[in-house]
């Protein structure tokens, strides 16, 4: 394919992601850019250009060594729901923006700690982000069949880096405060990982079932080359241990590399997507190592011998049969793991940077008089060209150092120097003696040992084994090998750096933390960290300070970076949480540690305590007076919870007194009208009754067929009142749970069937038309059957009754739906207001609509078709969406799909 239209493709990609970003970022509380899956797929990020290529010529190389890499971050992600929860915690209530602030923080808001994590990240990353512009440079000139160009002006990747530089540096500073969420960033993020994912399966897909026969035939064939079975095994316990350093060091990394800090913890809206993460991360990881074995050995297979880098068969094998789409499919792949990388890689370091070294040992002091708009413009600049910087570094790294190493050298050399920050940021989370000392000194003398043992024997070449100082150590001490340090030689490089750097780190971290105390300031904020969730919802009461200060002044700080508005929003919010007579002048430790907080997002933690020690008067307290504070304060809040909760629950127990009192009055006027119908309605038959019974009484000479007929009239209202006390029983019964159904699987129509048989003479002498749906027959659902037949029986003389004068017509309509059986009933009367929908089945109900007020009957019936299909679990409502009439409908459950009931 040709440079200029592979470029063209790229342009359109780019501003398909710009897009993205846009329409996200205008969306931020969106469910389609803030959901758990967004996350997960963010944290995908984990996978660059490394495991796009890179595991593929390991792979290809070295067979199963590739696994370690991804089995770490599997193996420590059940884990996340403790420790990543309680990083979420710490950073949220903290104002956390990047590791280094979570560090320097920890121990007592050091300064230099801030800056040392800084320039480790910096040091690990930069070379990190080269090898992935390594990526992308390497694959476009084999995707056009093209040679690199030694002239800066005409290679691509020069174009790529200030593309990237744009897109990062304009969407990754849109917010002064850096704990502020980029949802734009965090969505094109995931939507490049479900892209990579793809194309990846994709090729591997075409590779294993277009080229060969599958996966057996691929192993059949592979079988026979060289070393085949030594590179598919674990092999020997010396290959156990390496593989145990690797899956260490990818642990480390899925915590410690700032994009993952910065995508898992920064970008987090919610605790319960980890939930998602939890499953979804892995999940992604095993399905981007299903067809690393068959690309790799069916590269190795197609081109044995011919000296390619196994780094790219997964671009040479679809380019040998001339598949340029699939090509071009999977060069965006590539060139998706890699850009995500350097965006989120490029915006978490410039922070960073600007945070821990630029405010805090730079224009700190300037900041401190200008007005909040100048502080913002400087401090975005600051970023922006951080993130310049820090790309074009890059570049400049891959011109003139990466070009001659392998995509996984050098992103593992770049986890090691990562992992040196594992010992003080996991204490950090469950050691309360750490100190700032013993983080400093286990950092740095790890990083020496890293760069004895890796970064020199990498910057001479590791290629050239003639290098004396690689083969026979300095002045040829053999104890000083940096690849056999003290005499340990059966680990490879990165195992043998990890181990010693990691071994001495630890050492001197635990060591010099037992050895010298911290001061009260790292023991407040120990405290603070490794007991996060009692000081959660009040984590400023936590917070040790003693001395003057006066609100007046930190606000005037806080004014200078927020902003009058939000400065006073602020203060009203915090007066408010604390219940603090806003006419107070002078600050405690609360409002010290929550102006802090404020700060911290824009200008990180160390430069936020800078600015709020200049204006107020601290005084030094000892160690055990810090301890007596916060066990005071533990106590605190202990008491302070145990009363929220007791206030709660007398809230609680509160309002169900004044509804259970509101029920008990409803009640007693339901009863009362209750019993006033009750009265009316049986004094009407027996009024009847008596008025029949003393005619015959008092007169002798009626004549035959009178006395006939008043008899008739006698036994009728018995009948009559007998139902209706039958009714009002049945009513009692089921309103109290003394009435009781009995369930069976039965066949709803043969049940509506045995209905209409009952009231077959009624429906022939009003001369009413019967719609019933006959494709309803085999529909079966749970219910007592005599009950329903008396819920059918109602609704369908109530039907009768209210049919239309001239051309009755009644339509039964039974419908399967997933978990219910739906009945319908439809006459083609007057219909039902609205406002009688509800009240049209309570006791006694009398519509003013004469369609449903009842001429003969008792007025319960509906209220007891109600109880019935209730107790069924079923609903019953009335509707009139059709064109006239009154429609009942009823649900029963699904026979078919009811489990359990």
């Amino acid at each position: 394919m040709s440079s200029i239209g592979l470029l063209l493709i790229l342009a359109l990609y780019v501003s398909i992601l710009f897009y993205i970003a846009y329409w996200a970022e205008k969306r931020s509380h969106s469910k389609w850019t803030n959901n758990p899956y967004i996350y997960s797929f963010s944290l995908a990020v984990y996978c660059t250009a490394w495991t796009y290529y890179g595991s593929i010529g390991v792979a290809a190389e070295s067979g199963l060594s590739y696994l370690p890499i991804y089995l770490g971050p599997i193996i420590i992600i059940p884990t996340w729901m403790v420790i990543l929860k309680r990083i979420i915690r710490i950073s949220r209530v903290n104002k956390i923006s990047s590791i280094a602030d979570f560090i320097s923080l920890r121990y007592g808001n050091s300064r230099f700690l801030g800056a040392l994590v800084t320039m480790i990240c910096v040091f690990g990353i930069v070379p990190y982000i080269s090898l992935q512009l390594k990526s992308i440079s390497d694959t476009f000139h084999i995707v056009t069949k093209t040679q690199s160009s030694e002239n800066i002006f005409t290679d691509t990747t020069t174009y790529v880096c200030l593309a990237l530089a744009l897109f990062a540096s304009y969407y990754g500073t849109k917010y002064v405060d850096a704990s502020e969420k980029r949802r734009g960033i965090v969505t094109a993020v995931a939507m490049e990982s479900i892209l990579k994912l793809v194309f990846f399966l994709i090729i591997g897909i075409y590779v294993t079932y277009f080229v060969y026969d599958g996966f057996g035939d691929i192993y059949t064939k592979a079988a026979v080359l060289e070393n085949f079975e030594k590179k598919n095994s674990i092999g020997d316990l010396t290959n156990g241990i390496n593989w145990f350093f690797l899956c260490l060091l990818s642990m480390f990394a899925i915590f410690l590399l700032p994009r993952q800090f910065h995508t898992a913890i920064v970008e987090n809206n919610k605790e319960t997507h980890i939930r998602t993460a939890m499953w979804l991360f892995p999940l992604y990881l095993l399905l981007f190592n299903i067809f690393v074995f068959p690309i790799a050995w069916g590269g190795n297979i197609l081109f044995e011998d011919k000296g390619l880098n196994s780094d790219t068969y997964s671009l040479l094998i679809p380019q040998f049969f001339n598949n340029n789409f699939l090509t071009v499919l999977v060069f965006l792949g590539g060139f998706s793991a890699a850009i995500s990388m350097i965006i989120v890689s490029s915006i978490a370091l410039a922070t960073m940077l600007s945070n821990n070294l630029l405010i805090p040992y730079g224009f700190i002091g300037s900041l401190e008089n200008s007005s909040q708009e100048k502080n913002s413009k400087r401090i975005l600049i600051s970023r922006k060209i951080g993130i310049f910087l820090l790309i074009i570094l890059a570049y400049a790294i891959y011109r003139i150092f990466i070009l001659d190493y392998s995509l996984v050298s050098i992103g593992l050399v770049s986890f090691v120097v990562i992992a040196q920050l594992a010992p003080s940021f996991f204490g950090a989370l469950f050691w309360r003696r750490g100190s700032k000392k013993g983080a400093i000194t286990g950092i740095i003398v790890g990083f020496l040992i890293c760069f004895y043992t890796l970064l020199i024997p990498y910057a001479i070449g590791i290629t050239k084994s003639s290098s004396l100082f690689i083969q026979e150590g300095p002045w040829g001490t053999a104890l000083l090998k940096p690849f056999q340090l003290f005499g340990l030689d059966y680990l490879e490089p990165i195992p043998h750096a990890v181990f010693w750097s990691l071994f001495f780190n630890v050492i001197c971290y635990a060591a010099i933390s037992v050895s010298f105390k911290g001061n009260y300031r790292e023991r407040n904020y120990a405290e603070m960290f490794v007991d996060i969730d009692k000081y959660i919802t009040n984590h400023e009461d936590a917070f040790v300070w003693k001395g003057t200060a006066y609100i007046s002044d930190i606000q005037k700080v806080l004014q200078r970076f927020l902003g009058e508005e939000r400065t006073k929003r602020a203060m009203t919010i915090f007066n408010l949480k604390y219940n603090i007579d806003k006419n107070i002048t002078t600050a405690d430790a609360r409002f010290i540690k929550f102006a802090e907080n404020l700060l911290t997002g824009h200008i990180g933690t160390a430069s936020a305590k800078i600015l709020i020690s200049s204006v107020v008067k601290e005084d030094k307290i000892s160690l055990t007076e810090v301890l007596r504070i916060l066990e005071e304060s533990k106590e605190n809040i202990i008491i302070n919870k145990k009363l929220t909760d007791t206030s709660n629950e007398l809230k609680k127990i509160s309002i169900q007194l004044k509804n259970a009192n509101q029920e008990l009055v409803n009640k007693d006027i339901q009863k009362d009208e209750f019993l006033d119908t009750v009265t009316h309605e049986l004094r009407t038959p027996i009024t009847a009754i008596r008025a029949a019974s003393e005619i015959l009484h008092d007169d002798d000479d009626i004549p035959e067929e009178l006395r006939k007929q008043f008899l008739q009239n006698i036994i009728s209202e018995s009948d009559r009142l007998n139902r209706l006390i039958d009714k009002i029983l049945d009513l009692e019964k089921f309103e109290t749970g003394k009435q009781k159904i009995y369930l069976s699987k039965n066949n709803i129509s043969k049940t509506v069937e045995k209905t209409l048989l009952s009231l077959k003479q009624l429906i022939k002498n009003k001369k009413i038309g019967i719609e019933f749906d006959e494709a309803s027959k085999e529909i079966k659902a749970f219910y007592d059957e005599e009950r329903i037949i008396q819920v059918i029986y109602n609704l369908l003389s109530n039907a009768i009754k209210f049919s239309s004068e001239t051309a009755g017509k009644i339509s039964i309509k039974i419908t399967e739906k997933k978990e219910v059986v739906e009945v319908r009933i439809h006459n083609n009367g007057k219909g039902i207001k609205e406002e009688d929908f509800e009240a049209i089945f309570d006791k006694f109900y009398q519509s003013r609509n004469q369609n449903v007020k009842k001429p003969i009957g008792s007025g319960l019936g509906l209220a007891i078709c109600k109880q019935i299909i209730e107790h069924h679990k079923g609903k019953i409502w009335a509707d009139n969406t059709e064109t006239n009439g009154a429609t009942f409908i009823f649900t029963l459950p699904n026979y078919n799909t009811t489990e359990n009931y």
